[in-house]
Protein backbone atom coordinates (compact mmCIF):
# COMPACT_ATOMS: atom_id res chain seq x y z
CA UNK A 1 0.00 0.00 0.00
CA UNK A 2 3.16 2.68 -0.70
CA UNK A 3 3.87 4.38 -3.25
CA UNK A 4 7.63 6.46 -4.34
CA UNK A 5 8.93 8.20 -7.02
CA UNK A 6 10.72 7.45 -9.42
CA UNK A 7 13.62 4.71 -7.14
CA UNK A 8 10.70 4.80 -4.76
CA UNK A 9 13.11 3.77 -1.87
CA UNK A 10 11.84 3.79 1.65
CA UNK A 11 13.58 2.89 4.49
CA UNK A 12 13.26 2.17 7.92
CA UNK A 13 14.72 5.50 8.67
CA UNK A 14 12.33 7.66 6.30
CA UNK A 15 9.17 9.09 8.31
CA UNK A 16 5.80 8.45 5.94
CA UNK A 17 2.71 9.92 5.32
CA UNK A 18 -0.46 7.86 5.87
CA UNK A 19 -3.35 8.83 3.55
CA UNK A 20 -6.92 7.74 4.57
CA UNK A 21 -10.33 6.82 2.25
CA UNK A 22 -12.34 7.99 4.84
CA UNK A 23 -15.48 6.53 3.31
CA UNK A 24 -13.87 3.47 1.90
CA UNK A 25 -11.20 2.71 5.13
CA UNK A 26 -8.30 2.10 3.02
CA UNK A 27 -4.82 3.61 3.85
CA UNK A 28 -1.90 4.52 2.06
CA UNK A 29 1.84 5.28 2.88
CA UNK A 30 4.31 7.78 1.20
CA UNK A 31 7.67 9.45 1.15
CA UNK A 32 8.20 13.07 1.81
CA UNK A 33 9.47 14.46 -1.15
CA UNK A 34 13.16 15.95 -1.05
CA UNK A 35 12.39 18.37 -4.07
CA UNK A 36 14.32 18.22 -7.13
CA UNK A 37 18.09 17.74 -8.69
CA UNK A 38 20.51 15.20 -7.14
CA UNK A 39 18.35 13.30 -4.86
CA UNK A 40 17.56 9.69 -3.67
CA UNK A 41 14.74 9.09 -5.72
CA UNK A 42 16.67 9.48 -8.88
CA UNK A 43 19.74 7.68 -8.19
CA UNK A 44 21.87 10.06 -6.65
CA UNK A 45 23.51 9.42 -3.22
CA UNK A 46 26.29 12.15 -2.73
CA UNK A 47 27.37 13.48 0.89
CA UNK A 48 24.65 16.79 0.12
CA UNK A 49 22.10 13.62 -0.34
CA UNK A 50 22.55 11.56 2.61
CA UNK A 51 23.17 15.06 4.72
CA UNK A 52 19.20 15.96 3.30
CA UNK A 53 17.86 13.06 4.31
CA UNK A 54 19.17 12.67 7.59
CA UNK A 55 17.96 16.22 8.37
CA UNK A 56 14.35 15.30 7.12
CA UNK A 57 14.73 12.43 9.31
CA UNK A 58 15.66 14.54 12.07
CA UNK A 59 14.06 17.44 11.85
CA UNK A 60 11.45 17.44 8.63
CA UNK A 61 9.27 14.71 10.06
CA UNK A 62 8.74 15.11 13.55
CA UNK A 63 7.98 18.66 12.94
CA UNK A 64 5.45 17.79 9.81
CA UNK A 65 3.97 14.86 12.64
CA UNK A 66 3.43 17.54 15.17
CA UNK A 67 2.04 20.19 12.65
CA UNK A 68 -0.23 17.18 11.60
CA UNK A 69 -1.65 16.35 15.01
CA UNK A 70 -2.38 19.66 16.17
CA UNK A 71 -4.40 20.71 12.69
CA UNK A 72 -6.18 17.30 12.59
CA UNK A 73 -7.18 15.72 9.12
CA UNK A 74 -5.91 17.19 6.15
CA UNK A 75 -8.58 16.92 3.05
CA UNK A 76 -6.31 16.09 0.35
CA UNK A 77 -9.33 15.83 -2.31
CA UNK A 78 -10.53 19.27 -1.63
CA UNK A 79 -6.42 20.48 -1.95
CA UNK A 80 -6.17 18.36 -5.30
CA UNK A 81 -9.70 20.18 -6.78
CA UNK A 82 -8.41 23.52 -5.81
CA UNK A 83 -5.23 23.11 -7.88
CA UNK A 84 -6.46 21.57 -10.76
CA UNK A 85 -7.88 25.40 -11.09
CA UNK A 86 -4.89 26.98 -10.41
CA UNK A 87 -2.87 25.45 -13.16
CA UNK A 88 -1.38 22.45 -11.63
CA UNK A 89 -2.11 18.76 -13.03
CA UNK A 90 -0.34 17.02 -9.86
CA UNK A 91 2.34 14.97 -11.65
CA UNK A 92 4.78 17.18 -12.62
CA UNK A 93 3.41 20.36 -11.69
CA UNK A 94 2.45 20.84 -7.92
CA UNK A 95 3.01 23.95 -7.58
CA UNK A 96 -0.18 25.09 -6.27
CA UNK A 97 -0.88 22.22 -4.54
CA UNK A 98 2.16 22.53 -2.30
CA UNK A 99 1.14 25.67 -1.56
CA UNK A 100 -2.40 25.27 -0.65
CA UNK A 101 -0.87 22.71 1.82
CA UNK A 102 1.73 24.66 3.24
CA UNK A 103 -0.68 27.16 3.84
CA UNK A 104 -2.53 24.56 5.61
CA UNK A 105 -0.24 23.69 8.24
CA UNK A 106 1.86 27.16 8.20
CA UNK A 107 -0.11 28.18 11.12
CA UNK A 108 0.91 24.86 13.12
CA UNK A 109 4.13 24.43 11.43
CA UNK A 110 4.69 28.35 13.37
CA UNK A 111 3.51 27.60 16.24
CA UNK A 112 5.69 24.78 16.76
CA UNK A 113 8.97 26.77 16.01
CA UNK A 114 9.41 24.86 12.86
CA UNK A 115 10.42 27.32 10.29
CA UNK A 116 13.40 25.51 8.45
CA UNK A 117 10.74 22.81 7.94
CA UNK A 118 8.31 25.45 6.85
CA UNK A 119 10.95 26.92 4.12
CA UNK A 120 11.65 23.43 2.87
CA UNK A 121 7.89 22.65 2.13
CA UNK A 122 7.48 26.01 0.56
CA UNK A 123 10.65 26.31 -1.29
CA UNK A 124 10.08 22.64 -3.00
CA UNK A 125 7.26 22.80 -5.68
CA UNK A 126 7.12 19.03 -5.93
CA UNK A 127 6.38 18.32 -2.26
CA UNK A 128 2.61 17.81 -2.93
CA UNK A 129 3.45 15.00 -5.88
CA UNK A 130 3.74 12.38 -3.00
CA UNK A 131 0.88 13.62 -1.03
CA UNK A 132 -1.16 13.04 -4.77
CA UNK A 133 0.08 9.93 -5.29
CA UNK A 134 -0.66 8.16 -2.10
CA UNK A 135 -3.90 9.57 -2.38
CA UNK A 136 -4.42 7.94 -5.74
CA UNK A 137 -2.81 5.09 -4.76
CA UNK A 138 -5.40 4.20 -1.86
CA UNK A 139 -8.43 6.05 -4.09
CA UNK A 140 -7.53 3.40 -6.88
CA UNK A 141 -7.31 0.42 -4.48
CA UNK A 142 -10.95 0.89 -3.13
CA UNK A 143 -12.11 -0.20 -6.59
CA UNK A 144 -9.84 -3.65 -6.45
CA UNK A 145 -11.22 -6.98 -7.10
CA UNK A 146 -14.60 -6.16 -9.14
CA UNK A 147 -15.24 -9.49 -10.36
CA UNK A 148 -14.60 -9.13 -14.10
CA UNK A 149 -13.54 -5.62 -14.32
CA UNK A 150 -11.41 -3.86 -17.18
CA UNK A 151 -10.39 -0.75 -15.30
CA UNK A 152 -6.79 -0.20 -14.41
CA UNK A 153 -6.23 0.12 -10.43
CA UNK A 154 -2.14 0.72 -11.04
CA UNK A 155 0.39 1.48 -13.19
CA UNK A 156 4.23 1.07 -12.30
CA UNK A 157 7.33 1.11 -14.07
CA UNK A 158 11.09 0.03 -12.18
CA UNK A 159 13.17 1.25 -14.63
CA UNK A 160 13.75 -1.93 -17.08
CA UNK A 161 9.75 -2.84 -16.83
CA UNK A 162 6.41 -0.66 -17.32
CA UNK A 163 3.27 -3.40 -15.34
CA UNK A 164 -0.45 -2.68 -15.01
CA UNK A 165 -3.06 -4.27 -12.80
CA UNK A 166 -6.64 -4.28 -13.56
CA UNK A 167 -9.22 -4.89 -11.12
CA UNK A 168 -10.74 -8.33 -12.34
CA UNK A 169 -7.68 -9.67 -12.03
CA UNK A 170 -6.60 -9.47 -8.82
CA UNK A 171 -2.40 -8.92 -7.93
CA UNK A 172 -1.23 -10.31 -11.06
CA UNK A 173 1.14 -8.12 -13.02
CA UNK A 174 0.87 -7.30 -16.88
CA UNK A 175 4.43 -6.06 -17.90
CA UNK A 176 6.69 -5.06 -20.73
CA UNK A 177 9.35 -2.73 -21.46
CA UNK A 178 9.92 0.77 -20.12
CA UNK A 179 10.13 2.90 -22.84
CA UNK A 180 12.26 6.40 -22.22
CA UNK A 181 10.52 9.50 -21.66
CA UNK A 182 10.80 12.21 -24.81
CA UNK A 183 10.67 15.66 -23.33
CA UNK A 184 13.04 18.14 -22.26
CA UNK A 185 16.59 17.97 -21.11
CA UNK A 186 18.00 19.96 -17.94
CA UNK A 187 21.40 21.38 -19.43
CA UNK A 188 24.08 19.48 -21.71
CA UNK A 189 21.96 16.51 -21.22
CA UNK A 190 19.65 14.77 -23.86
CA UNK A 191 18.36 11.97 -24.45
CA UNK A 192 21.53 9.56 -24.54
CA UNK A 193 21.50 10.13 -20.99
CA UNK A 194 18.29 8.76 -19.92
CA UNK A 195 17.44 5.98 -17.84
CA UNK A 196 14.10 3.87 -18.69
CA UNK A 197 11.11 5.62 -17.46
CA UNK A 198 10.76 4.54 -13.70
CA UNK A 199 8.66 5.00 -10.30
CA UNK A 200 4.91 4.56 -8.94
CA UNK A 201 3.85 8.49 -9.70
CA UNK A 202 1.52 6.21 -12.72
CA UNK A 203 -0.78 6.14 -9.91
CA UNK A 204 -2.00 9.80 -10.53
CA UNK A 205 -2.56 8.97 -14.06
CA UNK A 206 -4.58 5.89 -13.05
CA UNK A 207 -6.55 8.28 -11.11
CA UNK A 208 -7.42 10.77 -13.16
CA UNK A 209 -4.54 13.39 -12.63
CA UNK A 210 -1.10 13.50 -14.09
CA UNK A 211 -1.50 13.49 -18.30
CA UNK A 212 -5.08 12.71 -18.22
CA UNK A 213 -5.14 16.49 -16.44
CA UNK A 214 -2.98 18.63 -18.77
CA UNK A 215 -5.30 20.80 -19.76
CA UNK A 216 -5.66 22.02 -16.76
CA UNK A 217 -2.19 22.73 -16.52
CA UNK A 218 -0.79 24.20 -20.01
CA UNK A 219 2.52 25.75 -18.22
CA UNK A 220 3.21 22.22 -18.13
CA UNK A 221 4.76 22.03 -21.40
CA UNK A 222 7.09 24.36 -20.55
CA UNK A 223 8.81 21.51 -18.70
CA UNK A 224 8.10 18.87 -20.66
CA UNK A 225 7.92 20.25 -24.27
CA UNK A 226 5.11 20.36 -26.48
CA UNK A 227 2.68 23.17 -27.19
CA UNK A 228 -0.21 24.75 -25.57
CA UNK A 229 -2.68 22.68 -27.75
CA UNK A 230 -1.00 19.65 -27.32
CA UNK A 231 -2.15 19.45 -23.64
CA UNK A 232 -5.69 20.00 -24.24
CA UNK A 233 -5.62 17.31 -26.86
CA UNK A 234 -4.34 14.76 -24.45
CA UNK A 235 -6.96 15.09 -21.61
CA UNK A 236 -9.95 15.30 -24.91
CA UNK A 237 -8.21 12.17 -26.10
CA UNK A 238 -8.09 10.18 -22.83
CA UNK A 239 -11.73 10.37 -22.41
CA UNK A 240 -11.61 7.80 -25.07
CA UNK A 241 -10.43 5.32 -23.18
CA UNK A 242 -11.60 6.00 -19.58
CA UNK A 243 -14.97 4.72 -18.03
CA UNK A 244 -16.02 7.98 -16.04
CA UNK A 245 -15.21 11.69 -15.48
CA UNK A 246 -14.10 12.15 -11.93
CA UNK A 247 -16.88 14.16 -9.93
CA UNK A 248 -14.42 16.25 -7.51
CA UNK A 249 -11.29 16.92 -10.35
CA UNK A 250 -12.56 19.16 -12.64
CA UNK A 251 -10.90 21.31 -15.66
CA UNK A 252 -11.83 24.53 -16.59
CA UNK A 253 -10.77 25.20 -19.94
CA UNK A 254 -13.43 22.29 -20.32
CA UNK A 255 -15.97 23.95 -18.84
CA UNK A 256 -15.12 22.46 -15.71
CA UNK A 257 -15.59 18.76 -16.88
CA UNK A 258 -14.24 16.61 -14.65
CA UNK A 259 -10.75 14.98 -15.54
CA UNK A 260 -11.16 11.44 -17.08
CA UNK A 261 -11.06 8.33 -14.84
CA UNK A 262 -10.71 4.66 -14.78
CA UNK A 263 -9.07 3.36 -17.57
CA UNK A 264 -10.02 1.02 -19.49
CA UNK A 265 -8.21 -1.74 -20.47
CA UNK A 266 -10.91 -2.97 -23.59
CA UNK A 267 -10.84 0.42 -24.95
CA UNK A 268 -7.58 0.64 -24.89
CA UNK A 269 -6.78 -2.34 -27.22
CA UNK A 270 -10.31 -1.55 -29.26
CA UNK A 271 -9.16 2.42 -30.03
CA UNK A 272 -5.03 1.53 -29.95
CA UNK A 273 -4.86 4.89 -27.89
CA UNK A 274 -2.15 4.41 -25.00
CA UNK A 275 -2.48 6.20 -22.05
CA UNK A 276 -0.42 9.82 -21.36
CA UNK A 277 2.17 9.51 -18.92
CA UNK A 278 4.07 12.63 -18.24
CA UNK A 279 7.30 12.10 -15.79
CA UNK A 280 10.58 13.12 -14.47
CA UNK A 281 13.54 11.78 -16.59
CA UNK A 282 16.82 10.04 -14.44
CA UNK A 283 19.97 9.79 -15.63
CA UNK A 284 21.45 6.56 -16.83
CA UNK A 285 24.57 6.81 -14.60
CA UNK A 286 24.37 5.98 -11.14
CA UNK A 287 24.38 9.39 -8.98
CA UNK A 288 23.78 11.69 -12.03
CA UNK A 289 20.31 12.63 -10.47
CA UNK A 290 17.44 14.41 -13.13
CA UNK A 291 18.36 15.03 -16.61
CA UNK A 292 14.77 16.25 -17.65
CA UNK A 293 11.33 15.38 -17.83
CA UNK A 294 9.20 14.75 -20.59
CA UNK A 295 6.22 12.24 -21.97
CA UNK A 296 5.95 8.15 -22.47
CA UNK A 297 3.93 5.78 -23.29
CA UNK A 298 3.23 2.56 -21.62
CA UNK A 299 4.16 -0.66 -23.93
CA UNK A 300 0.64 -1.53 -25.61
CA UNK A 301 0.94 -5.31 -24.37
CA UNK A 302 0.56 -4.92 -21.30
CA UNK A 303 -3.26 -4.38 -22.18
CA UNK A 304 -3.77 -6.88 -24.85
CA UNK A 305 -2.14 -9.20 -21.90
CA UNK A 306 -4.66 -7.61 -19.60
CA UNK A 307 -7.52 -8.29 -22.01
CA UNK A 308 -7.01 -11.69 -22.73
CA UNK A 309 -6.33 -12.44 -18.99
CA UNK A 310 -10.11 -11.47 -18.14
CA UNK A 311 -11.68 -13.29 -21.49
CA UNK A 312 -9.66 -16.36 -20.14
CA UNK A 313 -11.57 -16.00 -16.96
CA UNK A 314 -14.78 -15.09 -18.33
CA UNK A 315 -14.62 -18.63 -19.89
CA UNK A 316 -13.27 -20.98 -17.26
CA UNK A 317 -16.14 -19.24 -14.53
CA UNK A 318 -18.78 -21.43 -14.36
Amino acid sequence: RTVGPMAGVVSPAMWMFVVEDAEGGGTAYCSLNEGLGKVLRYGAYGPEVIERLRWMAGDLGPALRDAVRAHGPVDLRAIMAQALHMGDELHNRNRAATSLFVRELAGDLAEAGAAEALRFAAGNDHFFLNLAMAAGKVSADAARGVPGSSMVVAMARNGTDFGVQVSGTGDRWFTGPAGVPDGLYLGAYGPADANPDIGDSTITETTGVGGFAMAAAPAIVRFIGGEVPDALTATQRMYEITLAEHPAFQVPILDFRGTPVGIDVTKVVRTGLLPVVNTGIAGRVAGTGQVGAGLVSPPAEVFTQAVRALAEQATITP
